[in-house]
């Protein structure tokens, strides 16, 4: 972060500060264990912590000020009547020092690894900034901002959302200057209610974006190809399907863990591969081309950002342990996810068996047992050969799965995580590939690490 006076963070989040305020500020912490000589504390409260009871502790650290809600004893607090909306204000502000470009990414899913191909792509002509991982909400969205300096020349911002108006503030935070959105899935619809009011949820990255920010849309999403947008901006469409749309792929080819395919633009052909399988891979691809054209990157660049890109952490990682190919996609899951990362594991070359383990799905509400369902018949219509089932919510997999035809001998329910990382163990052979799928509250990936 670039130093700030003091006196433009009390103007900046509209508070309340009765000391001098000339002093200049080098960073912006919500955490005591972060804070330095010269920086603002803001005092967050959630449901389960109250940063004004660290306030004083953060003074004691160095300090030069908090930003909190109340009066604390032995603290200089900048007095606002929300220290949310105050990390918004303050991360807003601080964005416009900098005119440069800033993708906004979001949709239901794949929008980290459709962020991450984007920032690889727009690096190729820019020194970039990007969200970490997967601080995409309020709170991890503009700390992020505070990391744009005066070598930054364009970032690109992830932004999440479980409920109405969360996109919508930080959109206007960050202002996008190009938006990009997924997909619409059926993520948070325990919350959101329809499909329909998710995509109304999505689009409120347009709130705060610059006049005229071009969009990057899927042609191939029922709910975004048929999308209204509003104002006078350049819409780029991406499909792997429909040749009626400014880019798309075709001669799409899985082999050796990764994929080929010709991208179609402006009727030229360029080739490009991937170092990871699967259509939803390539699709994010092209919408991270799509990007590279707005932002003027010379096509070769872009190809080239495409091609560097690699999948990290749990979001289907492949990795191969004695002789076994594991599918790592522990991360989230929504039906649309678990459709990809099942044929991910359809495409993954194999000598021997293929295993799907996979647990519950999170937060779908009414229709929960019946989207389960579906993704069983996902694995009923690929090549599994075991399909073993972990969380109550999970039993629903296989009810699916038997329904449209899979052999009910060749599934497995399990209440228990540790049961079925030992029953595994007695199972798995080299040759063998296994796909550990599920929402990130069932933490499957620790079978992955029993194993």
């Amino acid at each position: 972060m670039q130093q700030m006076k003091l006196s433009e963070i009390v103007a900046a989040v509209k508070g309340s500060f009765g000391y001098p305020a000339d002093v200049m500020i080098d960073s912006i912490s919500t955490d005591t264990r972060t804070i330095t000589k010269g920086s603002v504390f803001l005092a967050l409260k959630g449901e389960r912590f109250d940063g004004h009871d660290y306030a004083a502790k953060a003074m004691e650290l160095g300090a030069e000020a908090v930003i909190t809600q109340r009066a604390v004893e032995g603290a200089r607090c900048i007095i606002v009547d929300s220290t949310a909306q105050a990390l918004l204000d303050l991360a807003g502000y601080y964005r416009d020092k900098f005119d440069i470009p800033l993708v906004g990414v979001t949709g239901s899913v794949g929008k980290t690894t459709t962020k991450d191909m984007i920032a690889l792509v727009v690096a190729q002509k820019y020194k970039t900034l990007k969200t970490q991982g997967n601080l995409n909400n309020e709170i991890g969205m503009p700390k992020t901002l505070f990391g744009l300096d005066s070598e930054t020349q364009a970032a690109v911002i992830e932004m999440g959302m479980s409920a109405r108006g969360e996109i919508s503030r930080m959109s206007m935070c960050c202002k996008p200057t190009v938006c990009v959105i997924t997909n619409i899935g059926v993520s948070h619809i325990e919350k959101l209610g329809s499909q329909e009011n998710i995509l109304a949820a999505k689009l409120e990255i347009l709130d705060g974006a610059k006049q005229g920010a071009p969009l990057v849309l899927s042609m191939d999403d029922k709910f975004l190809a048929n999308a209204e947008v509003h104002g006078l901006r350049k819409v780029y469409y991406y499909s792997v399907k429909s040749k009626n749309c400014d880019v798309y792929a075709k001669n799409i080819i899985n082999k050796n863990n990764g994929v080929s395919f010709d991208i179609c633009y402006g009727g030229s052909i360029y080739p490009a591969r991937l170092s990871c399988i699967g259509v939803h891979n390539v699709k994010n691809a092209l919408a991270a081309f799509c990007v590279g054209i707005a932002l003027d990157v010379p096509i070769d660049s872009i190809l080239v950002g495409i091609e560097s890109f690699r999948p990290e952490g749990l979001r289907q990682n492949i990795t191969r342990k004695n002789g076994i190919n594991f599918v790592v996609d522990c991360y989230n899951a929504a039906p649309d996810s678990m459709r990809s990362s099942i044929s991910v594991l359809d495409q993954v070359e194999t000598d021997g068996m293929r295993y799907c383990i996979l647990a519950d799905m999170l937060e779908l509400g009414e229709q929960s047992a019946e989207f389960h369902k579906t993704v069983g018949k996902y694995v009923a219509d690929s090549n599994a050969d075991r399909l073993y089932c972990y969380g109550e919510l999970a039993r629903n997999y296989i009810i699916g799965a038997v329904e449209n035809g899979f052999d009910k001998n060749r599934c497995m329910h399990f209440s228990d995580r540790d049961e079925l990382a030992v029953y595994l163990k007695g199972k798995l052979e080299s040759g063998d590939s296994v796909l550990l799928k599920g929402s990130r509250g069932m933490a499957l990936e620790e079978v992955f690490n029993a194993l």
